[in-house]
């Protein structure tokens, strides 16, 4: 039996393994790589968040490198740099969306580099999105906690770090032709 599966192409299995599809653990894996990594990036933006709220708000700003980088707390209602302070309702809307295609195109991740890209695009956003709507001064108008102030640049916190690297990675596998489903395109 063996020699004749062997030259028709037949693979040896088991009936057990016989009713999985050989690509779905693949793309399993992709997504519990997405939702760690997602899970990293938030925990990591919302302990960041709680700590220098409870330790620096209110105080005088703690300087990390000389005057190049120091840790000060600010409240942004707005987007990057504080432009829209007015539109918070619309950053959370945006944010929410975001986190909506993300949890959709999961189930046809094939990629580690997109699950890894869209972990921190999704952690990010959540990370501001908790922010949007639980902090003051009311629900879906909170004001996210910045605290990264680098010299000669605007304040940022850790979920605007994965955003942003997430968003790079994005373009760059993009640029490389990898898609979400893991085909490569070549021109």
């Amino acid at each position: 039996m063996a020699e004749a599966e062997r030259i028709i192409g037949t693979p040896d299995v088991d009936d057990d393994e016989a009713a999985v599809p050989a690509e779905r653990p693949k793309g399993k894996r992709k997504i519990i790589a997405l939702f760690a990594v997602a899970v990293v990036a938030y925990l990591l933006d919302l302990c960041s968040k709680l700590l220098v709220v409870a330790k620096l708000e209110y105080h005088e700003p703690v300087k990390v490198l000389g005057n190049a980088l120091e840790l000060r707390v600010i409240r942004n209602a707005g987007a990057a740099f504080g432009l829209g302070a007015a539109y918070t309702v619309i950053f959370t809307i945006i944010a929410a969306a975001v986190i909506v295609v993300i949890a959709r195109l999961a189930r046809r991740l094939y990629s580690l580099p997109w699950a890894i890209a869209l972990g921190l695009l999704l952690g990010g956003a959540l990370g501001n999105l908790t922010d949007r709507v639980f902090r003051s001064p009311g629900i879906f108008e909170g004001a996210v906690v910045d605290f990264i102030a680098p010299a000669h640049f605007a304040v940022f916190n850790l979920a605007d770090s994965a955003i942003t690297c997430g968003g790079i990675l994005v373009v760059l596998l993009s640029f490389r032709g990898l898609d979400p489903d893991g085909t490569v395109h070549r021109n």
